[in-house]
């Protein structure tokens, strides 16, 4: 889509457009963020339609809490993804299905979003340099680039279903991310997949059956799919380990939040953090994202998709991203649509991944890199070492993937975070200040 107005201009009241290009402008930024978020659920087995439900009536309540102030949309967050995967497989030592331990890891998310309460409280009354420093990149980068070299054995083993598929993904995503132009360069991933969907299709790889037969409307999620059966036959071991698994990725997650914040607060040209505030952004994106999961849905972030969109349209009005909220939820109603998604082969999803988690990892080298971590200090070199050790030594090192600690199991990423914030708390030495370097700040943004 061509630009509204020129490049110093921009629309802060869409109206002046009328309903047709508003509605238009709405199911833009819908698209924006479309391919990411359906991504999770197919990467994870959560519901598709939950998903978008949940995104769509996530960013209504983000925007309530925000005073319809900030144009922010708020979709599936791929921090998450080693969270439930690790959830899944401890699920396996107490004979649950990949559907069965899906709900627990949920839990888990459920509790993360309780967190973004928590730094929202604290930033309100102690400013949010003070919280911050707990949280240095550290301790944050090397977790994320865990996060994603856990995730690495998944991603291979789901290559090896079709390489021929799972290459012509990569091949689309690597090519649009860095020659495409305009929309093209915005979405590789989504065009990943319908890349090497259709080639699938086209060599007789994918079975249609449940599309066909899927009905064209429906309900987003069934009951079996959200926590209410934990509630009534509850494993707290898993419970408890789900939590312990989950919670720690809400401390990145936070930092890519604030990031997203500051990217919005450029584009438009308002500081968001001050006005409605950091606290009120951070306690909306975790009513989204505890809400979600109490449905089986994905957590919920920011999406730096959308803000590429407002860059591109200079439309900054706040009713547009709720239109595209609304076209979420409308989508959420059709399970014919989220069969088309589940039968996604395994091998596109496992090209794709590959080059997602990598970019997770990456993320996480970025954010250490653009802060300028002094690594000629012991005290910094012993946190990312026994964060990055742990985090994999655990994962591959032993047959369950986790470790026993009294009555619960503990996953490598949950070991290596606690020992991660506890020691550079102990240890000292700390030298990083959250808002002297905007660009590391900010660099724990994952934009696909």
């Amino acid at each position: 889509m061509e630009k509204l107005s020129t490049k110093d201009d921009c629309i802060t009241d869409a109206r002046s457009l009328g309903r047709p290009r508003m509605m238009l402008l709405g199911l833009q930024h819908m698209f924006a963020m479309f391919g990411a978020t359906v991504l999770v659920p197919a990467i994870t087995g959560l519901s598709v339609s939950a998903t978008l439900l949940f995104a769509g009536l996530g960013t209504l309540l983000f925007h309530v809490l925000t005073k319809y102030k900030v144009p922010a949309f708020l979709g599936s967050s791929f921090a998450f993804l080693g969270g439930y995967g690790t959830v899944v497989v401890l699920g396996k030592e107490y004979g649950l299905s990949q559907a069965e331990s899906l709900p627990y890891a949920c839990i888990g998310v459920f509790f993360a979003g309780l967190v973004y309460f928590l730094v929202a409280a604290l930033i309100k009354v102690y400013g949010t340099k003070r919280v911050m420093k707990y949280f240095p990149p550290i301790v944050t980068g090397p977790i994320i680039i865990s996060i994603g070299l856990t995730l690495s054995g998944t991603a291979i083993s789901s290559c090896q279903d079709n390489w021929l598929i799972a290459v012509t993904a990569i091949v689309i995503v690597v090519v649009c991310n860095i020659w495409g132009k305009g929309m093209i360069k915005i979405i590789p991933i989504l065009l990943g997949v319908i890349g090497s969907y259709l080639l699938a299709a086209i060599l007789g790889g994918v079975d249609f059956a449940t599309v066909q037969s899927a009905s064209w409307l429906g309900l987003p999620f069934q009951q079996q799919e959200t926590i209410w059966p934990i509630i009534q036959n509850p494993n707290f071991s898993l419970i408890i380990a789900s939590i312990l698994t989950i919670m720690p990725i809400a401390l990145a997650t936070i930092v890519e939040h604030i990031g997203d914040m500051c990217a919005i607060s450029s584009t438009v040209g308002k500081n968001y953090l001050t006005e409605p505030g950091l606290h009120r952004t951070l306690m909306g994106d975790g009513v989204a994202t505890a809400l979600a999961s109490l449905f089986g849905a994905p957590a919920n972030t920011t999406y730096g998709e959308n803000t590429g969109v407002l860059n591109l349209t200079r439309v900054f009005d706040t009713r547009v991203i709720r239109i595209a909220a609304v076209f979420a939820i409308i989508f959420s109603f059709s399970p014919k649509f989220a069969a088309l998604v589940s039968a996604m082969p395994v091998a596109t999803m496992g090209g794709v991944s590959l080059v997602l988690y990598g970019m997770i990892s990456a993320v996480g080298v970025r954010n250490v890199v653009e802060n300028q971590v002094d690594f000629s200090k012991s005290r910094n070199v012993i946190v990312a070492a026994l964060i990055l050790v742990l985090a994999i030594g655990i994962q591959y090192g032993t047959e369950t993937s986790s470790i026993s600690i009294g009555f619960t199991h503990l996953s490598g990423l949950a070991v290596a975070a606690i020992v991660g914030v506890g020691l550079n708390a102990i240890l000292p030495g700390k030298d990083y200040e959250f808002g002297i370097n905007e660009k590391g700040d900010t660099s724990m943004n994952l934009e696909l």
